[in-house]
């Protein structure tokens, strides 16, 4: 049998602060670069689907 999942500790202090900037830090792209980006991650997807074989 599988362990309980523990709870997820709750952030205080100095790495609540260090989380909350890292992730404000993330770099935001331009609606064309995410549409470009969805685009390339579709085709690569396309493209493994080629090689995978389901077995049922």
């Amino acid at each position: 049998m599988a362990r309980p999942i523990r709870e997820t500790p709750v952030l205080k202090g100095e790495d609540a602060f260090n989380f909350e900037w890292r992730r404000l830090q993330v770099e935001n792209r331009t609606p064309e670069e995410r549409a470009e980006a969805r685009r390339k991650f579709q085709e690569a997807v396309a493209e493994a689907k080629k090689h995978i074989e389901w077995c049922w």
